[in-house]
């Protein structure tokens, strides 16, 4: 299917060299309580917070350091991008313009849970959901950490509503019934 499609499945896996050398930048955020109580969350129908964080933070690694970019503070803040402790399908008012809004919570989170960010992560994190916030990326891994954002929701929404695929998919990953 690609190779970025296969880099996918090889976040779910969790067992690659790669994902090693991913875990050595970020793992003290991937594995800290906060991050890791966002199972919880539905984030794409089927695929909870902390499974989408974990592919758009590992494919944006991956592609950041093919690209010969920062792939740290890539990694670091796509980790992050997700931030916020709340379930976004809920009907809500303090939920409205979720889309919108969530980088500001996510990136006041990350403070709290890092103490001090890059520059450059800040803007990964806040800019992560353009172009439906209007400002654009600043910094290449920025735009980076947008598109692998889009690319895992599209599989995760895929993989929701195609009966087809999700099998597919599942069998990829081993998980077939």
């Amino acid at each position: 299917m690609g190779k970025l499609f296969n880099a996918y499945v090889a976040a779910y896996k969790m067992d690659s060299d790669e994902w090693n050398e991913y875990l050595e930048v970020a793992g003290d955020i991937y594995n800290s309580p906060q991050l890791q109580s966002l199972e919880g969350f539905v984030q794409h129908f089927n695929i909870n917070r902390l499974q989408h964080i974990r592919s758009v933070a590992f494919l944006s690694f991956l592609v950041s350091k093919k690209l010969g970019l920062n792939y740290k503070d890539t990694a670091r803040a796509a980790t992050m991008h997700d931030l916020f402790y709340y379930d976004w399908h809920e009907d809500d008012l303090s939920h409205k313009l979720h889309g919108l809004r969530h980088p500001k919570f996510a990136l006041n989170n990350a403070f709290y849970l890092c103490g001090t960010l890059t520059k450059k992560e800040q803007d990964i994190i806040k800019r992560h959901m353009w172009p439906l916030t209007i400002i654009p990326p600043k910094y290449p891994e920025s735009f980076v950490v947008t598109m692998m954002d889009k690319y895992c929701a599209a599989i995760e929404s895929a993989y929701s509503m195609n009966k087809n695929f999700r099998k597919k998919l599942d069998n990829m990953l081993g998980l077939e019934k």
